[in-house]
Parts: C-alpha cells; sequence; structure tokens
C-alpha cells in the first residue's frame, strides 16, 4: 500500500512537471513572438473556453482559410487522371524523376532538419522511402513544374489517419501560397477520396506562427512531446497537431458533412 502510494506520488510530481515545462515554453513562444502580458491572459481564458466546450465546432474568433477555398475550389481529375488541381497548383502521384530533385532540395540543411523525423539523405535511400506501402506522396506542381512534395505516412486504414507532410523546395517559391493550395488539396484527398477521418502533423518546437497557420486549416494542437528530437546536439520538443474530417467539413462546405460521409 505505502509503495502504491509512492508511486502514485512520484507520478504526479513528474506530471506536474511535465506540465510547467510546457506552460513555461508555450509562455515564452507567446512572448517571442509580441504577444503582450494582458494578452496572454486572454490566450489562458481561450484555453478554458476550449476544455469547457461541448463537442467540436469552428471557432469563431479562427481565422479560417474558408474566404479563400471551399470543395468547390478543387478541380477533381482523380478518377480520370490521377490528380487534383487547387487554382494554379496541381497534385500528381510523385515520379522517380522528382525525388531525385527533393535529394537536391534537402541538401538545405535548414531544410532536412525541419522534418520530425528527418528524410534520408542517399538518393537511392530516398526512392526507396517513397515507394514504401505505409506512405503516399504527390509532386506539387506549379506552372506545370514539380516544386515541392506532399503525402501521408503511417497510413492507417482500419483507424483511417495519416501523417501528413510537406515541402516546398524551389528556392524563391516560398511566400506565394503554393504551400497553402497544395494542403488543401492533400486534405481534399484524405478526407474526400480516400475517406480518412484524421489527419495529423508534427512540428519542432513550439513555433506559434506554425501552430497558427495550420490551424486555419482546422487543426488543433493535440499534445507536445518534450525532448522528442535531436538536431545537432541539441534536444528538442515535437508539437501535434490534428484535424478531424468532420470539423474540416464544418468549415470548408458547411452543411454538406452528412451528404458527403
Amino acid at each position: 500500500m505505502d509503495e502504491q502510494s509512492d508511486k502514485e506520488i512520484a507520478s504526479k510530481k513528474q506530471r506536474d512537471q511535465m506540465l510547467k515545462l510546457v506552460a513555461k515554453g508555450f509562455y515564452n513562444e507567446l512572448i517571442n513572438y509580441g504577444v503582450g502580458q494582458p494578452e496572454v491572459i486572454r490566450v489562458a481564458s481561450h484555453l478554458l473556453d476550449n476544455l469547457l466546450a461541448k463537442g467540436k465546432r469552428p471557432d469563431k474568433d479562427v481565422g479560417y482559410y474558408n474566404g479563400i477555398f471551399t470543395l468547390a475550389s478543387v478541380k477533381d481529375e482523380w478518377a480520370e487522371r490521377k490528380q487534383l488541381a487547387v487554382q494554379h497548383v496541381t497534385l500528381r502521384p510523385l515520379q522517380k524523376q522528382v525525388v531525385n530533385k527533393v535529394g537536391a532540395w534537402l541538401k538545405d540543411r535548414a531544410v532536412r532538419e525541419s522534418f520530425v523525423p528527418a528524410f534520408p539523405e542517399n538518393k537511392s535511400k530516398l526512392q526507396e522511402y517513397f515507394t514504401s506501402p505505409t506512405r503516399e506522396y504527390f509532386s506539387i506542381d506549379y506552372n506545370n513544374e514539380a516544386v515541392g512534395i506532399i503525402g501521408g505516412e503511417n497510413i492507417d486504414t482500419t483507424a483511417g489517419k495519416l501523417e501528413m507532410k510537406k515541402l516546398v523546395g524551389e528556392s524563391g517559391l516560398q511566400g506565394k501560397g503554393i504551400g497553402k493550395r497544395a494542403t488543401f488539396g492533400f486534405l481534399y484527398y484524405a478526407f474526400i477520396i480516400r475517406n480518412l477521418n484524421k489527419v495529423y502533423i508534427h512540428s519542432r518546437d513550439i513555433n506559434i506562427r506554425n501552430i497558427n497557420l495550420n490551424s486555419r486549416f482546422g487543426f488543433e494542437l493535440e499534445g507536445v512531446f518534450l525532448d522528442d528530437s535531436t538536431v545537432g546536439d541539441k534536444r528538442q520538443d515535437v508539437v501535434r497537431m490534428a484535424l478531424f474530417k468532420p470539423l474540416w467539413l464544418q468549415i470548408f462546405s458547411p452543411g454538406v458533412e452528412r451528404a458527403i460521409q
């Protein structure tokens, strides 16, 4: 009985310490991002609102991308041509010649280290990596040229979920909305064509900007894994966010959720 009590006390202290570390890291990121102290209190209030919320529904305070995208934004030619287009961005199944370009993009250390875990650097291993049955990747084509990749890993058809990864690798094309359109197209593929229920993503450290951008697609923070990855000689936290099909449909095509499911 005493031994059990000791274990419970130790477990509680360990969890309390973890929560303190997460709170401290999140607070520091808020301050670094320019959030003032009064606004931190508002963040705490929003956390309580989420805790007390009954059921999943779109948050009225979040600036979703539904002013840019709807289901009708996707030109679905999957049945005929195995491709999806969102405005000027097209997704096509990843071909061998594009994998060679991926290898060149990953030579940039900052790009390579942004993924959890990192992609293989060896060309032959990279080809083998993308042909695994647990993965499905697409080239991101812009003006008929492959400029990046997006796809799913750890595909679990039983649970109806996958992990999404994305890279716009061509120099000078970041910030043009290519990644946003590719992301929406891939979410359409995951939820509408494959009829999965959940898409999740991992990112290194607690990056408020990334959390904000992902939230605009409907992703919600699911957890923080402390010291979960190594970059060089440093341990870093990993953030996991998730998006569920019903919420995505509510945001980007209100009223059609039941018809599609």
